[in-house]
């Protein structure tokens, strides 16, 4: 028995090198990742029923208790046995490739086990198939990427290597022989089985491991030339934008070579190829025509395969990745290589990855853009607007004053016409200058207190320093009228005050309108500025107007706060980024 023990380790030693041998092998290694197809199985079949073959081959011949070695068993004699590692290759074929491989390994390493004769050969073969059919049942509720499994593999093996020596028990004739035979063989078979089903389970497990650890990676890779392109792509397919991460692309990848088109045009080309695949000019592949017409992924092994309008193309593979808006297919990403041995799995899912992304970020992008487009032309809309009312009470008092005060009148005259220009360069600019938002608030104040003289006040009180910095049109202006038709209107007694003042908080400048009118109600406030609410006293639509105009400039930012009392006045506090670098839109 201890001479057998090193024998038998011998044997289980070279098939776990045969094991890491192919662990190396892409082929192989694919068969592992994808052993549910058909193909796959029939392969596992032939793979790990070679390894029962070889362990028949590579047994160690016994005779009446000794222990013989030999290079390899062509034939046992009949009053022979061998002790070999068969079982560790089923047990292994059955745990990855379930009944089907199990039972097809089993078959394959026990008939041959049948084939080389010796007494035992009719309970080792029946074991053998057994062995396959019971670890591929086995399979169902075993884990490969259990931390545990390997454990768990080898306690299978030695499950069933006992069961083999049962077998032989009962089977094997004469039966002294038998119990003699398993008397030498039972330790050395069960503990060298049982510990190279535990290694062979490690070497497979480390493939997925490794796998998973190159996903991890890709991911990694993906994500992080996502998040270089993102502010290209947001720009939409343009040829500037498309070329500053085509170079990114080209920098992160192992591609020879970079493109990008839209429907019509090469956008972008980096790389290899470059001469022929100019920018701005037409397609030149028919395989980017078949992937715009398909929304499918292609892959180039050839250059005929590219189908490339010049002759002299150095790029030999490619794989082209529809780039989607909506479910339409609106561009590509084109990733070429020198060497179609290049085009391996792991760029696929690269590829593949990078596409999908791109195309979220083309749609995030278009859907940006229609929601500026859309806000935009709401506020430009909204600023467009005067009030019919307002327009016609000042003709009226200009007109009354050209009898009684004509210089009065010309100068209303001048500040209706501020007030009108102010509300053309609004309707055409997303930004101006705060002291251009102040000369509109001075117009309206002008013709409203020729009006209603002496019926209110007004004071500013702004740092002159913040005179340039840039706001969104019609965000002081529509707080004084408020303040003037509601804070001041009906059930108003007294003189109304409106103060309008400016504060610096680091990087922030924060304008502050307040005034001493009526107060806006508890049951109202909270909805005020963040919806339309419908009332006698109007409906906060300008309001709304500028907090969502803000928060669309400025995002998180910016704040707009609105704080009010019954019978106390009501203050608005709005705090803008202090950068006097923005150009109007």
């Amino acid at each position: 028995m201890l001479q057998l023990l090193p024998l038998m380790l011998e044997r289980v030693g070279i098939l776990l090198i045969i094991a890491f041998v192919l662990s190396r092998m892409k082929s192989f290694r694919r068969i592992i990742h994808y052993e549910h197809g058909w193909k796959e199985k029939v392969l596992l079949i032939v793979v790990f029923g070679s390894f029962g073959v070889v362990s028949n081959y590579t047994g160690v011949h016994i005779y009446n208790e000794l222990v013989s070695s030999q290079a390899w068993n062509v034939a046992v004699d009949p009053d022979s046995a061998i002790a070999n590692t068969r079982i560790m290759g089923v047990v292994i074929g059955g745990l990855l490739g379930g009944p089907l491989v199990g039972s097809g390994v089993g078959v394959i390493a026990g008939l041959h086990r049948l084939f080389l004769g010796g007494f035992t050969a009719i309970a080792c073969a029946f074991s053998t198939i057994a062995a396959g059919v019971v670890t591929g049942f086995i399979a169902r509720k075993f884990r490969i990427r259990n931390p545990h499994a390997p454990w768990h593999a080898a306690g299978i093996g030695i499950l069933m290597e006992c069961a083999q020596m049962g077998i032989i028990l009962l089977v094997a004739a004469p039966s002294t022989e038998a119990f003699a035979l398993v008397q030498v063989i039972a330790v050395p078979m069960i503990v060298v089985n049982g510990f190279g089903t535990y290694l062979f389970m490690t070497i497979i497990q480390s493939i997925f491991q490794e796998e998973e650890r190159s996903r991890a990676v890709q991911t990694h890779k993906v994500l992080h030339i996502a998040d270089q392109t993102l502010p290209y792509f947001r720009q939409g397919l343009n040829a500037s934008s498309c070329r500053e991460a085509a170079l990114i692309i080209l920098k992160e990848t192992n591609a020879d070579a970079i493109s990008i088109t839209d429907r019509t045009r090469i956008l972008a080309h980096v790389g290899v190829g470059a001469d022929h695949h100019i920018a701005l000019q037409p397609i030149t592949t028919k395989l980017t025509r078949r992937v715009l017409d398909e929304g499918l992924v292609h892959k180039a092994c050839s250059r005929e395969e590219i189908q490339c309008s010049s002759g002299h193309c150095p790029l030999h593979g490619a794989y082209v990745i529809p780039l989607y808006v909506r479910n339409k297919t609106v561009g590509t990403l084109k990733l070429y290589f020198k060497s179609p041995s290049r085009l391996d799995q792991v760029e696929k899912e690269l590829a593949e990855g990078l596409g999908k992304l791109f195309s979220n970020q083309l749609e995030l992008a278009e859907a940006e853009l229609q929601s500026r487009l859309l806000k935009d032309a709401e506020i430009k809309a909204l600023q467009a607007q005067v009030h019919p009312h307002f327009l016609f009470n000042a003709i009226n008092t200009i007109s009354v004053l050209c009898r009684t005060n004509p210089e009065q009148a010309r100068k209303l005259l001048q500040q209706l016409s501020v007030f009108f220009r102010s509300n053309l360069q609004g309707a055409r600019s997303m930004l101006i200058p705060l002291h251009k938002e102040l000369e509109h608030v001075e117009a309206y104040l002008s013709l409203e207190q020729a009006r209603f003289p002496g019926k209110y006040t007004v004071e500013f009180c702004i740092d002159p320093s913040f005179k340039e910095v840039l706001i969104p049109p019609f965000t002081l202006q529509p707080l004084v009228e408020n303040a003037v038709r509601h804070g001041f209107g009906k059930g108003f007694k007294g003189t109304g005050h409106v103060r309008i003042r400016s504060e610096a908080e680091r990087d922030t400048m924060v304008l502050i309108t307040e005034d001493n009118g009526k107060g806006i109600s508890t049951d109202a406030i909270g909805a005020l500025g963040r919806e339309v609410v419908p009332s006698q006293e109007g409906t906060g639509t300008a309001l709304v107007n500028i907090r969502s105009r803000i928060q669309e400039i400025y995002g998180s930012q910016a704040t707009f706060t609105l704080d009010s009392r019954q019978g106390e006045g009501t203050t608005v506090v709005i705090r803008l980024p202090r950068d006097d670098t923005k150009e109007g839109a």
